[in-house]
């Protein structure tokens, strides 16, 4: 299996019908990229839900520590851990209503798409969703 992103149109619909971001691997430190991307799409209106086992809280949102946690509907499952842990979180993004699975620049696998492919998720790998977010909106 060879994987493609959405078409550009998917994506620009996905984020103007988008309203809530699970950021997984959200730092509270407002230098690493986590943050500095979360906290534009905040100011862009989004609502941010930190999940990270190490944090209390980030951009001023109580942070869970795994997606099984979140109490509300998410939007999209935006992804900031290296490649080998998305076959993980995709395996446990399977049972959350989302409507997208994205995963950052720089992170991909052939096995996390395999996982999801069943999955009536979107499935965005090695893009930015504030890069995206600037294009698209």
């Amino acid at each position: 299996m060879t994987f493609e992103n959405p078409s550009n149109a998917e994506i620009r619909d996905l984020l103007a019908q988008s309203k809530t971001i699970a950021v997984v691997g959200l730092s509270d430190k407002p230098h690493r990229t986590s943050y500095q991307v979360s906290e534009a799409m905040q100011n862009a209106g989004y609502k941010i839900i930190p999940v990270n086992p190490q944090i209390s809280e980030s951009l001023g949102e109580k942070a869970v520590a795994s997606l099984r946690d979140i109490q509300e509907p998410i939007d999209i499952i935006n992804v900031f851990r290296r490649s080998e842990h998305l076959p993980q979180i995709a395996m446990e993004s399977k049972n959350i209503g989302a409507k997208a699975f994205w995963a950052q620049q720089g992170v991909y696998s052939e096995e996390a798409a395999r996982i999801l492919k069943d999955d009536s998720k979107l499935v965005i790998m090695d893009s930015c969703i504030k890069v995206a977010h600037a294009i698209y909106r």
